[in-house]
C-alpha cells in the first residue's frame, strides 16, 4: 500500500506556496495590449479604447470592460488567441517590472514555492522571463482556460500538493482576487497593473503591494524568515 502525504497546510500567513499572473503584475504589457487591442478591433467588430476612457476602464471588471468594447462571450476567444499570436510577435519590445528577479529570487531563497497562472501563451511567459528567472518557477499553467483563472490554480495546487489556504495568488485586476477567494487562497494585489488601487481594495485583497520591492520582504517575514 502507497501512502500519500496530505496536501500541506499553514496558518494563515504562513504561505508555502506563491503564484503570481503574468500580465500586468511581472510583465509590463498594459500599454501593448491597449494598442494591441484598438489595432484587432474593426477585424473583431469591436470598439477600440479611447484615450479619454482609459482610467474609467480601469474601476472596471474584466467582463463589463468586455461588454462595454462590445466584445461578446463567442468573439473572445478568437480575440484572445489574437492577442497572443500577435504578442509573440512583439515580444522583443516587451519587459518585466523592474525589480522582478530581485523578488523572485527573495522568495525562492526563503523556501517558498514558486508558480505562475497566466491566459498567455507559455511560450510568451517563458522568453519575458528569460532563463535567470524562470528556472525558479516550479509551476506554470498558462494558455487559454474553458474556466479561467480558477482553473489554472487549481492544478497548480493540487501538482504543488499545498492546501488552499496555504497558497496567495498575486495579481492586478479584480478577477484575481475572485479566483484565489473561490479557491480559498489568499489574495495578494499590485498597484501597477491593469484595476485601480481603488477597485482592487474595493474587493478586499489579503495582502497589497505598492511596489515590487515590498513583495519579498512582507512574504518572506510570514514564514519568519
Amino acid at each position: 500500500m502507497i501512502f500519500t502525504p496530505p496536501p500541506q497546510t499553514a496558518a494563515p500567513g504562513d504561505y508555502r506556496l506563491v503564484v503570481f499572473d503574468f500580465d500586468g503584475t511581472l510583465a509590463d504589457s498594459f500599454d501593448w495590449f491597449v494598442r494591441a487591442l484598438n489595432e484587432l478591433a474593426p477585424r473583431y467588430r469591436c470598439r477600440p479604447i479611447a484615450p479619454d476612457e482609459r482610467d474609467r476602464l480601469r474601476e472596471l471588471p474584466a467582463r463589463a470592460v468586455l461588454r462595454r468594447l462590445g466584445v461578446t462571450w463567442w468573439k473572445l476567444p478568437a480575440l484572445a488567441q489574437a492577442l497572443r499570436r500577435r504578442m509573440t510577435d512583439d515580444l522583443d519590445g516587451l519587459r518585466l517590472f523592474p525589480g522582478v528577479e530581485t523578488m523572485l529570487r527573495e522568495l525562492d531563497e526563503a523556501g517558498l514555492v514558486l508558480g505562475i497562472a497566466s491566459s498567455n501563451a507559455e511560450r510568451n511567459v517563458r522568453r519575458l522571463l528569460g532563463p535567470e528567472n524562470l528556472w525558479r518557477v516550479r509551476y506554470l499553467q498558462c494558455g487559454a482556460a474553458i474556466h479561467g483563472k480558477r482553473a489554472r490554480l487549481r492544478r497548480i495546487l493540487s501538482a504543488a500538493r499545498v492546501a488552499p489556504a496555504a497558497a496567495i495568488y498575486i495579481g492586478d485586476e479584480i478577477r484575481d482576487i475572485e479566483a484565489a477567494h473561490g479557491l480559498g487562497m489568499a489574495a495578494g494585489v499590485v498597484l501597477w497593473g491593469y484595476n485601480s488601487a481603488s477597485a482592487l481594495r474595493g474587493h478586499r485583497p489579503d495582502r497589497i503591494f505598492a511596489s515590487m520591492e515590498e513583495i519579498g520582504p512582507e512574504l518572506r517575514s510570514s514564514r519568519g524568515t
